[in-house]
């Protein structure tokens, strides 16, 4: 029996899981997959400040923003970069909002006047009127960080403090009166004082299975890559103001900005489309080519790189646009850790430690009410 299981690999469960392990619980994750196999194997990996409204994922934000910093420390081996995000304005318009929003953040940062965009990227394109840059802002790997967190908990926290599942599909809960007690899966029950559900975009589902209602919803993107470069073109992820108005969109049409970076291997990572068509993974070519164009307006020097490949990952998607976090009052023992849209790479660790500190009845660094997972309307029957 553990203390704790954990339903999901990617990397807010294996951050469940590693900052649970080195509490002192003794953990088991399962997944129906591999390591990273869903949302986390789709991710750029970014780690951003600058995204975000000022409330209660901005804290998170900047709290996930030193643990990563930590992480990179004593854990390694997940290419953490801390480069930095030029976020850029064509107009003086859009330059003011961008500064009004940074001021309002109250997160370090530099208001860059046009004249001086190219001394941080030299290879802008011309016209802007602007930006602001966040030195706080970095990129990780997010499949290497998940299989570090899983490999270092399981390493460095006592011997069997961490087990990993994979293959196993949780089918349903076991239960005593309205209390969880552990999950029945394929491979049988499995049996824990507290399950927390990190099933990304499918913890509506998992929560279902309890009875439960959480909408969670995929929301899917693509990312164009590009052949390696010789030498580095993009010194910091660059985007434009667009996706900032994305980010905390209800529309469930397309939407897409500019957003550009350069990775340790060369290549270049191109996005950010957003929209809501389920699980349809069908490439989109005019979504491609849309993202493709933009990149060239920020980046005229890509115009003769070539894509080489693209790919795609659906979003865990709240209306509310925060993540769920916290004990679910509805069923006792039943923890979710969920929720975050494009932001859950970022927000990982944050959300594995205030989790392993509730877990343990620590009092949280942050204030766990706004993410509790009771503030949906009930879903209404057919």
């Amino acid at each position: 029996m553990s203390d704790v299981i954990v339903i999901g690999a990617g990397v807010v469960g294996a951050a469940c899981a590693y900052y649970a392990a080195r509490a002192g619980l003794d953990v088991t994750v399962v997944d129906r997959g591999p390591v990273a196999g869903g949302t986390t194997g789709a991710g750029e990996g970014n780690v951003l400040v600058s995204d975000k409204e000022p409330g209660p994922e901005l804290e998170l934000a900047v709290l996930s923003s030193g643990l990563w910093r930590s992480l990179a420390e004593h854990v390694g081996g997940f290419e953490h970069e801390p480069k930095g995000s030029l976020v850029v304005a064509e107009t003086a318009e859009v330059l003011d909002r961008l500064a009004g929003l940074a001021a309002e953040q109250g997160v370090e940062h530099t208001v860059v006047a046009a004249a001086d965009l190219r001394d941080h990227e030299p290879h802008l394109a011309d016209g802007l009127a602007g930006g602001v840059r966040y030195p706080q802002d970095a990129q990780v790997q997010p499949m290497l960080a998940a299989a570090r967190l899983l490999r270092h908990g399981a390493d460095s926290y006592g011997r069997g403090a961490l087990s990993l599942r994979t293959g196993v599909t949780v089918t349903g809960f076991t239960r005593d009166g309205d209390r969880v007690t552990g999950v029945r899966t394929t491979r049988g029950d499995i049996l824990g004082d507290a399950v927390v559900n990190a099933a990304g975009t499918w913890a509506g589902e998992v929560a279902a299975l309890a009875g439960l209602h959480l909408p969670v919803l995929p929301r899917r993107g693509f990312i164009l890559v590009t052949e390696p470069l010789a030498r580095p073109l993009i010194r910091h992820k660059v985007y434009t103001a667009a996706y900032v108005t994305n980010v905390a969109s209800d529309n469930a049409g397309l939407e897409t900005s500019a957003v550009v970076e350069g990775t340790p291997a060369g290549t270049v990572l191109i996005g950010a489309s957003r929209e809501r068509v389920g699980f349809d993974r069908t490439t989109s070519l005019p979504v491609l080519s849309r993202l493709a164009a933009q990149a060239v307006a920020l980046f005229p020097a890509l115009r003769e790189v070539r894509a080489i490949r693209s790919y795609c990952g659906f979003r865990p998607y709240c209306p509310d646009h925060l993540p769920v976090i916290g004990q679910d009052p509805r069923a006792p023992g039943l923890w979710h850790a969920c929720g975050h849209e494009g932001a859950g790479i970022g927000l990982a660790p944050a959300t594995g430690h205030l989790i392993a500190q509730a877990l343990t009845g620590a009092r949280t660094d942050l204030d766990l009410r706004p993410f509790r997972p009771d503030r949906f309307p009930a879903k209404e029957s057919a």
